[in-house]
């Protein structure tokens, strides 16, 4: 096992994690001076010199400047900025962003992305990815926060009007983040007069989608990155989605049920949980898993009589088709940017629930809705939006083939699909990537393949020095059967500031049934067994192994 590393791993207790509560206090005239700072910054406009790509520049809405002691205020004392990036194309809509700049200031940015297709304000007031609850926000800690709603507002999920304008569309993919930190930078140094120590991004999902954006693209801005499970490959994704919904509503008799997942997940428990060295719910050992439980082995426990439905308890052979293409990768045809063509399995064998990502029933809406199933939300929003850019397209009945060139252009525009972070290496930048073993929104194997493509470009002793890569068991997309939330961007600033490259982790579970129980995060490719006697609910009672044979001695 790698050392533990003590700034980074997660604290013994999570109210000693509130170090800003020892930090002394800002006095009276160092307060009038800063609202004073803060107040000047109200109508400022930032010319579009200051900004690294086309637009119109930027105007500030508002300077609020934010006591410690206001109701509900968690971050300290801070100035909050909101303003707007202007479009060069005047009907595109403006960058909304938000900058916090706090009185004591740690001299870090932290720039945070967004999820799904964006479209609601990153305000930066709370914790950072997947960071423990109780912790103290990094705007508390003495970050300038950053985040923006990537240049259109949407009502959430898979909503991708916006894609109909170029312009609107080009932010979404790339450009706003480099134009929201370019401002950023510009209220730093009228602020404080002084550029960041350090600059770095952070997010999940899509925000590890632009984490990696980030670090390939915009590598002078940025010393270290955090992507938790991040999408990077949408395009990809996204057909593989439409190929797998497709799949999934064939039929009356090729949807499963939430019944019916709750029985292929107690199947996979029932042969994986123990392959670990303790039965505790969690699939630690993948590998064993993937060699115990095939298709042929859920066909042999599964299989309704005659291959015909029959209830709950049981898959038909249209049911036991649909598991079958979820749990094999999905050939495009034809290849991407970086290459690609592939996307891998998901992670329905693995120990993912699909908890309520497989829709309310066999036919789907015409317009999803939260109630749909996941995979056909994805292939409609960018069916619909991006690719055909024809609203009334039936998601289900789309053809990628015929759309070759289209598909093409749109993963230029938006994927992060290259490996080659040569120049982020070079400067000294540093990645950890994260993912959950059993995401059923983006499948753990394709964070795998990322990091796996890295070091292959790099060979393993040069990825090394700049990346790590963490599966964790039971964690799914955000959420999980173990909950996990640890210090990924403590752990981030103590390599790129300290120098202390990060080893064995820790995370929490915060699932109010799992009373806290915590797991040490491995260093990917381990994973944490059962040392055979102590607390199961302890890190200290597991330890990071190798390999895939469930028979390993402890």
């Amino acid at each position: 096992m790698r050392t533990l590393v003590g700034a980074v791993a997660l604290f013994a207790s999570i109210a000693g994690m509130c170090v800003s509560a020892a930090a002394p206090q800002v006095t009276s005239a160092a307060a009038a001076d800063a609202r004073q700072r803060c107040l000047a910054l109200r109508d400022l406009k930032i010319p579009a010199t200051s900004i690294g790509l086309p637009t119109n520049g930027a105007t500030i809405v508002s300077a609020t400047f934010v006591i410690a002691a206001d109701a509900g205020n968690s971050n300290g004392e801070f100035c909050q900025v909101l303003g707007r990036i202007h479009p060069v194309d005047p009907i595109a809509p403006d960058i909304k962003f938000e900058v916090n700049l706090p009185t004591r200031w740690n001299n870090r940015l932290l720039q945070m992305g967004g999820g799904g297709f964006d479209g609601t304000l990153v305000t930066g007031l709370g914790g950072a990815s997947n960071q423990v609850p109780a912790a103290p926000t990094p705007l508390a800690l003495g970050y300038v926060t950053v985040g923006s709603d990537s240049g259109h507002e949407t009502a959430g999920g898979f909503d991708g009007r916006f894609a109909l304008n170029a312009e609107s569309f080009a932010n979404f993919g790339r450009l706003q983040i480099k134009k929201t930190h370019d401002v950023a930078i510009a209220l730093v140094h009228k602020r404080y007069g002084a550029s960041p120590r350090h600059s770095y991004f952070i997010g999940g999902s899509q925000g590890g989608h632009e984490a990696l954006i980030a670090a390939l693209f915009y590598t002078a801005d940025y010393d270290g990155i955090v992507a938790h499970y991040p999408a990077y490959d949408l395009t990809l994704m996204h057909l593989a989605a439409q190929h797998r919904a497709r799949a999934l509503f064939r039929g009356p008799d090729t949807w499963i049920s939430p019944d019916k997942m709750k029985t292929i997940a107690a199947a996979v428990y029932g042969a994986c949980d123990g392959l670990d060295g303790v039965p505790d719910g969690i699939v630690s050992n993948v590998g064993g898993c993937n060699r115990v439980m095939t298709m042929d082995a859920l066909r042999a426990r599964l299989r309704c009589p005659d291959g015909r439905d029959s209830g709950a308890t049981c898959l038909s052979d249209g049911q036991l088709a649909t598991v079958e293409t979820f749990n094999t990768p999905f050939s495009l045809g034809f290849p991407l940017s970086a290459g690609l063509s592939v996307f891998p399995k998901l992670a329905i064998l693995d120990g993912a629930t699909f908890l309520n990502a497989l829709g309310q029933g066999p036919v789907p809406s015409t317009w999803p809705t939260g109630q749909d199933a996941t995979q056909y939300a994805e292939a409609s929003g960018t069916v619909r939006y991006v690719i055909t850019r024809d609203v009334t397209a039936d998601p289900l009945a789309f053809e990628p083939g015929k759309w070759a060139t289209r598909i093409t252009e749109v993963s230029e525009a938006w994927d992060a699909n290259s490996v080659d972070l040569s120049q982020f290496m070079s400067k000294g930048g540093k990645l950890i990537l994260t993912v959950g073993s059993i995401d059923h929104t983006i499948t753990p194997y394709n964070t795998v393949n990322y990091y796996e493509r890295l070091v292959a470009r790099f060979g393993q002793a040069a990825a090394d020095t700049f990346v790590r890569f963490y599966r964790i068991p039971g964690f799914a997309h955000g959420n999980g059967l173990f909950n996990a939330k640890f210090d990924a961007l403590g752990a981030l600033d103590a390599w790129v500031d300290g120098g202390r490259a990060p080893g064995t982790l820790e995370a929490v579970d915060v699932n109010p049934q799992n009373h806290q129980r915590r797991r040490p995060l491995c260093v990917y490719p381990s994973w944490p067994r059962y040392t055979g006697s102590g607390d199961v609910n302890a890190a200290s009672s597991f330890r990071c192994v190798t390999g895939d044979d469930a028979s390993q001695t402890n």
